[in-house]
């Protein structure tokens, strides 16, 4: 949000925060989703890098497309694990891991 609309809200007694603070969530519950979408996204980014749909991927990771698509969602039911296993597979090194996990999520643009 830009400075000249949060102050707007502010002076109309609107309390303006991020994520984090509106789910009231501890800096390490803050990182822990951080890198979850960003194993997601980098998941998503990597299929369509390799001209894949999701069932191919499925068939690569040993998993179903729907579960594929959970994954790039970020769904709660997805493990942090699965997704590091499923990069893996496709090829993905630790340290391009660990550049993922640095960088966080990429905002999408609108």
């Amino acid at each position: 949000m830009d400075t000249k609309t949060r102050k707007k809200l502010e002076a109309a007694g609107w309390t303006t925060g991020d994520t984090k603070d509106f789910l009231e969530l501890t800096d390490a519950e803050a990182e822990f989703i951080e890198m979850k979408l960003a194993l997601a996204q980098d998941l998503r980014t990597r299929r369509l890098e390799r001209h894949l749909n999701q069932t191919q991927v499925a068939r690569i990771v040993g998993s179903s497309q729907s579960r594929v698509a959970k994954m790039e969602a970020a769904d709660p039911s997805v493990s942090i694990d699965l997704l590091v296993k499923s990069l893996l597979k496709l090829g993905a090194a630790r340290k391009e891991l660990a550049a993922t996990l640095s960088r966080g999520p990429q905002q999408v643009a609108s």
